[in-house]
């Protein structure tokens, strides 16, 4: 181990990409390959009153249409799975699937696509997650646009007591944060080809970040068992969240077991930008109880999570926040709620430590709300809060090999911060 700890290490993978010599998922071309395009909702929000997909079918050069009547299992996917691959009547945002079109071209399959005929009676849709929480409030879910925790509509974190905190603090600080939409941007853009091997079997060539969890999803869509399905990833170009959800792979799956024939789906960069799952924006309210030596002694932190037309990762990462979003300090009294709301969007799902690194980034800025309300350095309110070896939690779980401080300590070194003497006195290990 000593050999590469703080040692240059060569990517394993490095001479493949710097050469051109990786080969990527677009790469991949088949004798007789077919391409897929996919006709998308033009509205956020509606009910689908008529679908025609014969012209399109008669056209020359298409091998096949589908829609969600030609999805032989299970027509849901998702983490919490009740995202359609294509939607058979309600439409919950802009760039849903209807229907997808095989043609000997991808030129020709958009020419398909203009001849389906789509009767769409659009309906209000909403987009501020607070306006979506509002009574009376168009409905993006037929039950309701918040989602329901075992706790109810929030995510509860209670620990202590925060109204006898804020009665013994010097000092209230209260701060509202957002953080906006992301898009992952890789590369690559979601893509995949499948074909029917020589065992008669579905293979899938994917560029997911979750080759097994996905394989779960793809058995119950196709309504074949693991050991009918080739599931083949290699090298992903470019992911950081993106491809930890099906973008692709059900769409041609789909195609191939329908036309037996070689297929490639791949979104062009305004889809992928468009329509694919984002870091959902987050809206965080903290109200602090400080004392005047710097110590948080009550912290209440209410966030607003906007997942989309479907759960996605959203209440997951609504919970993993909620756990964290008080931060890794020594708090007495904490009390979280962590809503989730549904939008007409596309779905939020995850990107790089999500949930974490919004949940931080509010914490960081509220906690230099609090050195500056008390007329303190941030980094002597970071270093008197922080945890120690032992501490709880505030899902009352025992902190151990705690070493926020050492870390702090090395990270000011590197900045060329020079702490006083009493900060660098103080150890993880104690108080």
């Amino acid at each position: 181990m000593a050999e590469y700890v703080g040692q240059p290490v060569l990517r394993y993978d490095g001479i493949g990409h710097v050469t051109a010599r990786t080969r990527y998922v677009d790469d991949i071309q088949l004798p007789g390959m077919l391409y897929i395009k996919v006709l998308t909702s033009p509205v956020h929000k509606g009910i689908i009153r008529h679908l025609d997909t014969s012209a399109a079918e008669r056209m020359p050069g298409v091998a096949g249409v589908i829609t969600a009547k030609d999805v032989p299992g299970k027509n849901a996917y998702g983490l919490i799975p009740d995202q359609p691959v294509f939607t058979p009547e309600h439409i919950r945002y802009k760039g849903e699937r209807i229907a997808a079109v095989a043609a000997v071209d991808e030129d020709t399959a958009m020419e398909a696509l203009e001849k389906i005929k789509l009767d769409i009676e659009e309906q209000e849709p909403v987009f501020d997650p607070f306006k979506a929480m509002e009574p009376g409030a168009p409905l993006v879910r037929p039950e309701g646009n918040v989602w329901e925790f075992n706790s109810g509509k929030t995510r509860k974190i209670r620990f202590g007591d925060v109204e006898k905190g804020f009665a013994e603090a010097d000092v209230i600080v209260e701060g509202t944060y957002t953080t906006a939409t992301n898009d992952h941007a890789p590369m690559e853009p979601q893509v995949s080809v499948a074909y029917i091997d020589e065992t008669d079997r579905l293979a899938i060539y994917t560029v997911s970040q979750d080759l097994y969890f996905h394989l779960g999803m793809l058995t119950a869509i196709f309504n074949l068992p693991m050991n009918k399905i080739r599931y083949i990833g290699g090298t992903v170009g470019g992911g950081f969240g993106s491809k930890n959800d099906i973008h692709c792979d059900h769409v041609a799956g789909l195609m191939a077991l329908k036309i037996r024939k070689p297929v490639k789906y791949r979104l062009t960069r305004r889809e992928e930008t468009a329509y694919t799952t984002k870091r959902g924006p987050w809206t965080f309210y903290f109200k602090d109880g400080v004392k005047k030596d710097g110590r948080i002694i009550a912290r209440y932190v209410k966030t607003v999570h906007d997942t989309g037309g479907y759960a996605g990762m959203g209440p997951y990462v609504v919970d993993k926040n909620s756990i964290l979003v008080a931060g890794p300090y020594a708090i007495p009294n904490v009390w979280v709620d962590g809503i989730c709301v549904f939008t007409n969007k596309p779905p939020a799902s995850s990107m790089r430590g999500f949930g974490i690194i919004n949940g931080t980034a509010a914490d960081q800025l509220q906690t230099a709300r609090v050195a500056e309300a008390i007329g303190k350095d941030p980094w002597e309110v970071h270093f008197i809060n922080a945890w120690r070896e032992g501490d709880l939690g505030a899902t009352q779980f025992k902190v151990e090999a705690a070493g926020l401080i050492e870390a702090m300590k090395r990270a000011a070194e590197l900045a060329g911060i020079e702490l006083p003497a009493h900060l660098k006195a103080m150890s993880s290990r104690g108080r």
